[in-house]
């Protein structure tokens, strides 16, 4: 009972904290993600004039406010249930014995719940704005608020104070002279995705003129650069065994730095000015005209701090990764509960009622499986305004495709358990179709769900994979494993690029496997006996 009262608490104070953070304009993890996806889906808001008292931004998102509704209204349901009507059957907890019993899927559901709970933590694990700044004695927390802080907030100034705050940036200079007192950056500082970085670069020493390897060790051999202080490129230079190769450095008359190319014209050498100095008028070089190692994107791993190093876009991998986790448990949250309503209603309708309710249903579903896919999903794509497309319509097109094969196995179950003798007594007693659905043969289906549930969550990841990866899939805002396996392919001479999002769909794919086939033990009545 205690545990009870614990999860409806929880489930209220969920819903309390999402619906403050929504009026007071904060942005927390999770929480906050079907108001999110009210103000991306415009569909899924209404004008302030619906209720004026609960628009934001001129907008009422009722999306979100209608999750927040749902999961009050179950915590209280849970606080109003009678003891007796909370406690765990036997016949679940002999279940869970047996799933516990079998280590790999035990073990393989631990794993991707530690996934789900890191990915629940959102910006506090990745993004680019900052968890904590201290400027001036004041405190901010940029990645919980709604409001975008402007450079000026920090002491920027030109055009980089009307911009957003660059947090990576601001952070090299705490602790300086007008600089923030302190900068809290999340583990991994860069956003799934439109988070585009900088070519990756490390400076090569040099030793009496000669350039080193990063290692310090050998002569340097290839391409290396000068850079701008800001991190654009002034001239790149191909060196061999250390020295420039073809390049003369030297100064003129004057004392300007100057640079000449050496090139073969017939039996003569000769010698070709390229630029004059001095650049420091106009733009400053890197620190002692360093020479710079610049990692071009796709960045390989360990550069320029990218973990697993960085895709042919510039966006980070590891925080890409991240974010196509999150598509994928948001995918599924949606997915599931929208192809087991229809798939259960549908299968149930068809198995109890029998005759032509179940030939015209069964002459539906025959119609509609034979629509092909690919082709409805392209015609959409072209068809459906920019407004609307999105997680939800590829949610909903993949929803009204997957629902068919679980309605037939419903509706065999269905069909063998209406003839048992308890569902005969329940007639009998007067209880109409509605009640024995409900109260006597969906209680027995329990097991098909359960069972069923881990490979339609393996079905709905490598669906939107698969859609993404040929181009008709998620747009570019979201991050996805299947157009980071089609970026990889293309670019093979980057091998992290694609091992990343194959690993990735590979162990997630595995891990769900793992799970149902764990359940599928558990619940198999020819195995086990709920008298044992």
């Amino acid at each position: 009972m205690k545990r009870k009262n614990t999860w409806a608490i929880l489930l209220l104070l969920v819903a309390l904290a999402g619906s403050t953070a929504e009026l007071c304009g904060w942005l927390l993890p999770t929480i906050s993600w079907p108001f999110t996806v009210s103000r991306e889906m415009h569909i899924l808001s209404a004008s302030a004039d619906a209720m004026p008292w609960l628009a934001v931004d001129g907008r009422f998102h009722w999306f979100g406010w209608l999750c927040m509704l749902i999961l009050a209204f179950i915590g209280v349901y849970f606080l109003l249930r009678r003891r007796d009507s909370l406690r765990v059957p036997p016949v679940i907890e002999k279940r869970w014995q047996r799933f516990r019993s079998f280590r790999r899927g035990y073990w393989s559901m631990l794993i991707l719940s530690g996934f789900i709970v890191l990915a629940a933590m959102d910006q506090c694990i990745v993004g680019k704005r900052a968890l904590l700044v201290q400027y001036e004695g004041h405190w901010y927390m940029p990645a919980f608020s709604r409001n975008v802080l402007p450079g000026s907030t920090f002491g920027l100034e030109g055009n980089a104070a009307h911009a957003e705050t660059d947090y990576r940036k601001l952070k090299e200079r705490a602790g300086t002279p007008g600089g923030p007192d302190f900068v809290l950056m999340p583990p991994i500082p860069y956003d799934p995705t439109m988070d585009v970085v900088p070519f990756p670069t490390e400076p090569l020493p040099v030793r009496n003129g000669v350039v080193y390897d990063a290692e310090n060790e050998l002569p340097y051999n290839g391409q290396a650069s000068r850079l701008y202080a800001d991190g654009s490129t002034h001239m790149r230079i191909r060196y061999r065994r250390g020295v420039p190769d073809g390049y003369v450095q030297g100064w003129d008359a004057s004392g300007k730095e100057v640079y000449s190319a050496r090139y073969q014209q017939g039996e003569k050498l000769r010698e070709r000015y390229t630029g004059t100095g001095p650049v420091e008028d106009f733009l400053a070089l890197t620190p002692e005209h360093a020479i710079c190692l610049v990692s071009y994107h796709p960045a390989p791993p360990l550069t320029g701090g990218h973990l697993l190093g960085t895709n042919s876009q510039g966006a980070d991998i590891a925080a890409y990764l991240f974010g196509g986790l999150q598509v994928n448990i948001k995918a599924a949250l949606i997915y599931l509960p929208l192809v087991y309503m229809i798939g259960l209603t549908l299968g149930m309708f068809m198995g109890y009622f029998a005759g032509k309710a179940d030939l015209l249903t069964q002459r539906f579903i025959e119609i509609i499986s034979q629509l092909p896919f690919l082709f409805v999903v392209m015609v959409l794509s072209d068809f459906v305004p920019l407004q609307l497309r999105g997680m939800l319509l590829i949610l909903a097109l993949l929803a009204f495709f997957g629902w068919m094969h679980i309605s037939y196995l419903v509706r065999t179950a269905t069909m063998k358990e209406k003839t048992r003798e308890y569902v005969e007594a329940a007639r009998v007693m007067g209880a109409g179709p509605l009640h024995i659905l409900a109260r006597h043969i969906f209680p027995n289906l329990t097991g098909i769900i359960v069972t069923l549930l881990p490979f339609s969550i393996a079905a709905v990841v490598l669906s939107l994979a698969s859609l993404d990866y040929m181009g008709f899939g998620l747009p570019d805002t979201y991050a996805s494993w299947g157009r980071l396996l089609n970026d990889g392919l293309s670019k093979l001479s980057s091998p992290w690029v694609v091992s990343s999002a194959f690993f990735a769909l590979v162990l997630t794919l595995m891990l769900v496997t793992f799970i149902g086939e764990a359940i599928r033990e558990a619940v198999d009545p020819r195995r086990h006996t709920y008298y044992e």
